[in-house]
């Protein structure tokens, strides 16, 4: 029994107009989320330096729980669990954002708590034999380089958060994974068609990436 296979071309080219339908959905739950995620991340990772441990204790327990647990249970729990707690449904759009939040919130809360830490304690000694109080002095003086620093491992949560939300195919979302799914089911064309999902999840990432460099070398060049 010979096997056969020739990638098909047109059939791959057919699909990108269907498959371009979900680029809005999935970069609206990355970005989003990741917006949402960088406050958490900022609240939660300043919490879990605090010297009070009734504010560190919770931040550590957030952090732990959303980075020890796989994101695709997160929005699970998220799109089936939560309904019987509120008595309603919850938007599959607005889950998949709540989980990239949360998961991305907690991995930026210790890339926010390694950037502040990262920044020698002579900066804070500078900063208060000036005059400025403490607050004055973490804003205007360590935040500045600490978040310069935050820039590559930032970069890369993106990326991550970027690829997590083809796994919100499961509860619906009209993103890339899914418009594929759905146009598989009615042509067959597999192979071509999550080929062409591959290619395009790769040209958002590397943008994303040329951005980030181009950012991070303006940031080392005002240093």
């Amino acid at each position: 029994m010979e096997f056969q296979f020739e990638f098909d071309w047109q059939a791959a080219i057919d699909s990108i107009p269907f498959l371009i339908k979900g680029i809005p959905y999935t970069l609206l739950i990355s970005f989003g989320g990741l917006l949402i995620g960088f406050l958490l991340g900022i609240l939660f990772g300043l919490l879990s330096i605090n010297k009070r441990w009734f504010l560190r204790w919770p931040a550590t327990a957030y952090i732990e729980i959303f980075r020890g647990t796989p994101i695709l249970v997160q929005v699970l729990f998220i799109f089936y669990g939560l309904p019987d707690l509120i008595g309603g449904p919850i938007d599959p759009l607005v889950a998949g954002i709540a989980a990239i939040a949360l998961n991305s919130g907690a991995y930026i809360s210790e890339v926010v708590r390694g950037g502040v830490q990262s920044i020698a304690k002579g900066q804070t000694e500078a900063g208060l034999s000036l005059g400025l109080s403490r607050s004055q002095t973490f804003w205007s003086i360590v935040w500045p380089q600490a978040l310069r620093r935050m820039i590559p491992p930032l970069g890369n949560q993106a990326i991550v958060s970027i690829k997590d939300t083809s796994l919100f195919s499961v509860i619906g979302v009209g993103e890339l994974v899914r418009q594929g799914q759905i146009y598989i089911a009615n042509t067959f064309t597999a192979f071509e068609v999550y080929f062409v999902v591959a290619i395009m999840y790769l040209g958002i990432t590397l943008s994303l990436s040329l951005i980030l460099r181009l950012i991070e070398r303006r940031g080392l060049a005002s240093v």
